[in-house]
């Protein structure tokens, strides 16, 4: 494989907050590869999102890389001021609709793993839907 088309094997996320619906802003996160199911993991970047709650410096995967880990460290994001703004202007709509009100500070999973591979040449868009008590992931476009 040539180092033309391993630079063109690339990475991109982004994080939506669905328990406020707005993007999460500030999450930090690290990027790892592997070369083989066995092969150690590298790091290889990191990043924090943007308002827009996208990363969108994550450097091109090296050559040979077949496995990707993002690393997302959002307990940091949940228990921010901004998060707890963000909040609390949507708690008042939750009790109209009378939504359960049972919340807990912090976040239930204090960080997300996410693996996946990956085949040279690609572009992988993996977004992150978030809220304190889940989330969820998908190879997006």
């Amino acid at each position: 494989m040539s180092s033309e088309t391993a630079a063109r094997t690339s990475v991109s996320t982004h994080i939506l907050d669905t328990s406020v619906g707005r993007p999460a802003e500030g999450v930090a996160l690290t990027l790892a590869v592997r070369s083989g199911r066995d092969g150690a993991w590298t790091a290889h970047g990191a990043s924090t999102t943007d308002a827009d709650g996208r990363c969108k410096d994550l450097p091109a995967l090296p050559e040979g890389t077949t496995h990707v880990r993002l690393d997302f460290a959002v307990e940091e994001y949940f228990v921010s001021p901004q998060h707890r703004a963000h909040h609390k202007a949507t708690q008042q709509a939750e009790e109209q609709q009378d939504a359960p009100r049972v919340r807990d500070s912090g976040a239930f999973f204090p960080e997300v793993a996410i693996t996946f591979a990956v085949t040279p040449g690609e572009h992988y868009h993996v977004p992150l839907l978030l809220n304190p008590f889940g989330y969820s992931v998908y190879r997006g476009s």
